[in-house]
């Protein structure tokens, strides 16, 4: 992309936002970008002043929630700034009309058709909704890793409490060899009565990625539907919902797309709508149409409103350039200290299983410890993730990282393993 293009992406993708005025954004295009600049290091380097950021610590838990780059903040802000002036007049006059049009925007985004998507609050809402909207029957079988996120796996034993339906749990081999070792790790968990596999597109405690067309596709030919956990994908990994032959896909934005919090997805196929019972009742809408599971009464619409802005900004790195730039940053750290004695990688080791996110433990630490150690010696902030077979801290860069402060991560596991013989 260059100097010319990255203006017109920033400046004109998000014309249809209600409230606020997209000149906003143009404060990224203050940093003087030379068409050197466009690309490599220096790109980067302009990156990171798009965003306030502490200097504190080092921030490498962006998983939970992704810092917004001033210019989306500040969309929202006039977004709020604006419902708050016209109050009950515009949520009754042109809010529907301008939810619909920030929902096509994202439609367009994850190029999916707008009668399979809707807005949600968060990936747990999404597939919530999903798991408590099949009409589960005594007997009824579903199939998922222990790994898989606990609010999920919570969902589902409650609808094994209420209707008598099974879960079976999967312990998920977290350096597999190849993706048919995956498929048949869930083929073989397959009986006539599993209706429903859960399976993260990105592992959140390890950050593996799973084959997901190939496992839907087996799936489909046992008859067996397919709901996946996305939160880490979106906006992290270059791809299209349609790729993935799924049936159910849900999602958090403000994780790496960077949307205010209180935004998600719900992806919807067609032929799945009409089997749904949504979660809150809603009698606007016919059986056939998505919107009915869209019914969450009054919340905060400001920070929907903001997916444009959201979406222009990561369009503006590229989808491709980004998912690169996150490899990178994970690999250059984990690289580093992947065999290293008292060291243990709880991410794959082949470049195509990972991205972004990586965890790491040392031996002699619990992960609560390893967390406290590098945040109080260090000031890395983390997160302590001691799950079936997963025992470190999961490390998540973001584009405005620098291999700087991975380095002093490197020197910190470096010498916490030292330090342990």
């Amino acid at each position: 992309m260059n100097k010319r293009e990255f203006i017109k992406t920033i400046g004109l993708a998000g014309a249809g936002l209600p409230f606020a005025s997209f000149a906003q954004l143009n404060h990224f295009l203050n940093f003087n970008m030379s068409e050197t600049h466009m690309q490599g290091k220096d790109f980067w380097l302009e990156m990171r002043k798009a965003y306030s950021l502490k200097s504190d610590y080092i921030n490498l838990e962006n998983g939970y929630y992704n810092i917004l780059p001033q210019a989306t903040l500040n969309v929202q802000w006039q977004q709020m700034q604006a419902l708050n002036l016209e109050g009950s007049h515009y949520m009754r006059t042109r809010m529907a009309d301008d939810k619909q049009n920030t929902r096509q925007a994202l439609a367009n985004f994850l190029q999916c058709p707008l009668d399979e998507i809707i807005i949600t609050r968060n990936t747990t809402e999404s597939l919530d909704t999903v798991i408590c909207g099949y009409d589960w029957k005594p007997g009824d079988e579903a199939i998922m890793a222990e790994q898989e996120y606990g609010s999920m796996l919570d969902m589902f034993k409650q609808q094994a409490r209420r209707y008598g339906m099974l879960n079976q749990y999967l312990n998920l081999p977290l350096n597999p060899g190849s993706d048919e070792e995956i498929v048949e790790f869930y083929q073989k968990a397959i009986t006539p009565k599993t209706r429903l596999i859960l399976v993260s597109h990105m592992v959140n405690i390890t950050g593996q990625i799973l084959p997901i067309r190939k496992i839907c596709d087996m799936a489909h030919a046992h008859g067996v539907k397919v709901l996946v956990d996305g939160a880490h994908a979106i906006a992290h990994l270059d791809f299209k919902i349609s790729d993935l032959n799924c049936d159910y896909y849900g999602a958090s934005l403000h994780k790496w797309l960077a949307v205010p919090l209180g935004a998600g997805l719900l992806f919807v196929k067609k032929e799945n709508i009409k089997a749904l019972w949504p979660l809150f009742g809603e009698a606007g809408y016919s059986d056939t149409d998505i919107r009915k599971l869209n019914h969450t009464g009054t919340y905060p619409i400001h920070s929907e409103l903001s997916i444009p802005a959201a979406i222009q900004f990561h369009q503006a790195i590229g989808s491709k350039r980004k998912e690169e730039r996150l490899r990178f940053l994970q690999r250059y750290w984990s690289d580093q200290v992947r065999g290293y004695k008292n060291i243990i990688l709880n991410t794959p080791a082949a470049i195509e299983r990972s991205c972004g996110i990586a965890n790491v433990g040392v031996l002699g630490y619990q992960p609560a410890e390893l967390a406290k150690y590098l945040m109080e010696t260090w000031k890395i902030w983390t997160v302590a993730i001691d799950n079936v077979g997963v025992h470190g801290c999961r490390i998540t860069p973001n584009v405005f990282t620098s291999t700087d402060e991975l380095d002093v991560l490197v020197k910190a596991l470096k010498a916490a393993a030292e330090a342990k013989g």
